[in-house]
């Protein structure tokens, strides 16, 4: 069995895969972990001819997946020198290699180019696809402009036990203050019945902050209460400036296999890394959480 002290992280040779390959690397020797570095190649799906080319050293699309591999492990080392590395070189489609191989680990990073443009795509669907269907939490890095900023998570009135319980993980490795969010919206009708919706809605964030407290004492806990039509606006405004934003998907999208609104909006307009914690495992307790 492999050991569940790993942070695994996709590369394509992209822009955005290099940044979420150094993310990775830098939370895996924050975390004390392994980095397991996978680049996919599609080229077997299209063609047997993998090379080399006759009298052409250093040619062939196999040794070209493996240059792209070799170009990741290289990104991760210039980032954390000492992080320990494992490569895989695959072929087939990403999503379900990295589903298989992520299974136990703490976390699996991804980048992402999306198509942008008038369809405000800026999310692919392969971070999508495993942002909703993966084991573990799934970070997506866009844009990490902000490394040493706030901790940022999303609570609904359930209190989001697996995402707040991540993102004290992760406040605790980082160094960095947490900020609990938690969005009413003025439409809602206990938003306004004689502000009992408000006040529900700030024990709640009290009780989250002493919870989080109890899990990581020797970080700084603030709340926020939020009033917006929007959720995601909400958080998102919140989370200007931070390093890392964790919100909690139930899976209720449209589709099957989809992440919910909310988190799917998150993900497309954030301005800096997206943590996605899906429900907790049975016991309770999400993959990352481990100090």
């Amino acid at each position: 069995m492999t050991s569940p002290d790993r942070v695994v992280v996709g590369y394509d040779g992209s822009t955005e895969a290099a940044l979420a390959v150094r993310w990775a690397a830098r939370h895996a020797a924050l975390m004390d972990c392994e980095l397991h570095v996978v680049h996919c190649s599609l080229w077997p799906l299209l063609t047997n001819d993998l090379g080399p080319v006759k009298g052409i050293a250093g040619s062939g699309l196999q040794h070209q997946a493996q240059a792209i591999l070799n170009e990741a492990k290289a990104q991760a080392l210039s980032m954390a020198p000492r992080v320990r590395i494992q490569g895989s070189l695959l072929y087939g489609l990403p999503a379900g290699h990295l589903r298989r191989i992520a299974d136990d680990a703490r976390m699996l990073v991804l980048g992402s180019r999306g198509i942008g443009g008038f369809m405000g795509l800026l999310v692919g669907s392969v971070s999508l696809e495993l942002a909703a269907t993966a084991s573990c939490p799934v970070a997506v890095i866009r844009f990490d402009q902000s490394a040493e900023g706030r901790i940022v998570v999303g609570i609904d009135s359930s209190g989001s036990a697996g995402a707040l319980r991540i993102a004290c993980a992760m406040a605790s490795t980082t160094g960095a203050d947490l900020m609990i969010i938690h969005v009413i919206r003025p439409h809602d009708g206990m938003a306004n019945a004689g502000g009992a919706g408000q006040k529900s809605a700030s024990r709640l964030l009290q009780m989250a902050a002493h919870d989080a407290r109890a899990l990581a004492p020797d970080v700084t806990v603030n709340q926020h209460l939020a009033q917006d039509a929007s959720v995601p606006r909400a958080l998102l405004n919140a989370a200007r400036g931070a390093a890392l934003i964790v919100v909690g998907s139930k899976g209720r999208g449209i589709l099957r296999g989809t992440i919910g609104s909310n988190a799917h909006a998150v993900l497309h307009h954030a301005t800096g890394p997206v943590l996605i914690s899906r429900q907790p495992q049975p016991d309770g307790t999400p993959g990352i959480v481990r100090t």
